[in-house]
């Protein structure tokens, strides 16, 4: 990944926007800031998730924590104006970019028509030394293949961004969206507030770039 000296503004010339994840949580991890700025303005955002994240909560069967993590996803989402999110019933941790998971990529682009797709980091790390998950980064290469046979404008979240959205005055909300999952976070550290960890997850996210306080970073797909 190449840095980029000077983001750039993120377009918003757009009214739909549909973001494309893997698993519950995946759009709250920063994203949903900037989809808290884009509902505030009017434009409209769907969810559509491979995976209902049933391997995700250590000590509960799949059969139980996918329900519990479809439901936190779906009160995550309404907190930054989303109304549609759907679950394509894809096993989680098994995610690999085939021609069936591009064609509901497809599908679901199809039934949409957004302007923009938008999806989460495919790199093989976030950071030096914290490595991406194999699902992100199948799922991702999923997207851009369909995005790209649709011939639809996409873009991945990006640690080292291309494209920076001002989320100034949204990152609380984010916050909320993020603590929505509950039981997922709960699990995930015991010793920590939900509310706390929340807070701490989006700070790092939603980092300053120029004069803005608060902002997440986005590349070109391709």
């Amino acid at each position: 990944m190449e840095p980029v000296s000077e983001p750039q503004i993120f377009p918003e010339d757009w009214t739909t926007a549909l973001v494309l994840v893997a698993h519950p949580d995946d759009p709250e991890y920063g994203m949903a800031a900037a989809v808290a700025r884009w509902t505030s303005q009017g434009k409209t955002v769907a969810y559509g998730l491979a995976t209902s994240g049933e391997a995700g909560i250590e000590g509960m069967t799949p059969g139980t924590a996918g329900p519990v993590r479809e439901e936190e996803q779906r009160r995550s989402a309404a907190v930054v104006g989303v109304d549609e999110v759907r679950f394509w019933g894809y096993p989680d941790s098994q995610v690999t970019n085939t021609p069936e998971l591009r064609e509901s990529i497809r599908k679901s682009i199809a039934r949409y028509e957004p302007d923009i797709v938008l999806t989460l980091w495919g790199g093989p790390e976030w950071a030096p030394g914290a490595p991406n998950q194999s699902d992100h980064m199948e799922f991702t290469r999923a997207v851009a293949e369909a995005a790209a046979a649709a011939g639809v404008t996409a873009y991945q979240t990006a640690p080292e961004p291309a494209y920076i959205v001002d989320v100034t005055g949204f990152t609380e909300r984010a916050v909320e969206s993020l603590a929505e999952h509950r039981q997922y976070l709960s699990v995930l550290d015991p010793g920590t507030p939900v509310i706390e960890q929340a807070r701490a997850q989006i700070a790092s996210a939603c980092l300053p770039r120029g004069v803005h306080r608060h902002t997440v970073g986005f590349r070109d797909l391709a």
